[in-house]
């Protein structure tokens, strides 16, 4: 396996849009590009990342292997850098190391140990909703940063026309509405009425690592039941988490 990027930034924003749930992943790589799909510890909320080899400049994968190994140490390496460097990747199967080349002023070459790929194969989770909701990604931002002020959590409601986001503390609340008219929803999908209560600290860093991807992202939900996030990039990168709902209590 091998694969060359002449876009560096790129790759360090993919290796973010992951690392925020975990940093030890299996990467499955095979002719057509690479996945990764992962929960986080907890098992709250869960990421898949699909990239297509039309991203790279140069992209060979003979036969489909899993390759595990650390994201955080990867982007080390990567923050050493310059926006106008290309990168190569390559899996050497005799030493079963993966070997990072950074090319630019001058060339840097670093290996990498890979980890214990996962036989955990993460299911897609297989849900209807009631409420689909196309959004501006840097509106949905500042109302959660509103939220994140007086809560941990978030309370999202769909009402015909748009999206209510609400956040309740011990002094104070906070409300906010998307719509159409305002121009941050681009379009609303409602066939049931929807409420869910969700952690602002996992939607908070989705929504911040998504906006540098795409300006438009989907968001998918029902009452009580997990919420759908997903962007895409050029048609070459989809980016798409669930995160589990906390149940309310009277």
């Amino acid at each position: 396996m091998r694969f060359k990027i002449k876009d560096t930034k790129l790759l360090k924003d993919l290796i973010a849009a992951v690392k925020i749930l975990e940093t030890e992943v299996t990467m499955r790589v095979n002719k057509g590009g690479i996945l990764i799909r992962l929960m986080d510890p907890s098992r709250v909320a869960m990421v898949d990342l699909d990239i297509t080899k039309a991203v790279f400049e140069e992209f060979e994968c003979k036969d489909p292997l899993k390759i595990g190994f650390n994201l955080a140490e990867l982007d080390k390496l990567l923050k050493r850098s310059g926006k106008d460097d290309a990168t190569t990747i390559e899996f050497n199967s005799s030493t079963g190391k993966l070997q990072i080349t950074i090319t630019g002023k001058y060339t840097r070459v670093f290996t990498l140990p890979t980890l214990k790929a996962s036989e955990e194969e993460v299911p897609t989770p297989k849900i209807t909703f009631n409420s689909e909701i196309k959004f501006i990604t840097d509106s949905l931002k500042q109302a959660l940063e509103d939220a994140q002020l007086v809560s941990d959590h978030v309370k999202m409601t769909t009402v015909e026309d748009g999206l209510e986001i609400d956040a309740t503390g011990d002094l104070m609340t906070a409300h906010a509405k998307l719509d159409k008219n305002s121009g941050s929803l681009l379009d609303v999908a409602v066939k049931e009425q929807s409420h869910a209560v969700y952690s602002l600290k996992y939607v908070m860093q989705i929504v911040t690592v998504a906006q540098v991807l795409a300006d438009i992202g989907v968001l998918e939900f029902s009452t009580e039941m997990p919420v759908k996030l997903s962007f895409e990039k050029d048609a070459v990168i989809k980016l798409t988490y669930w995160v589990a709902p906390r149940i309310e209590t009277e």
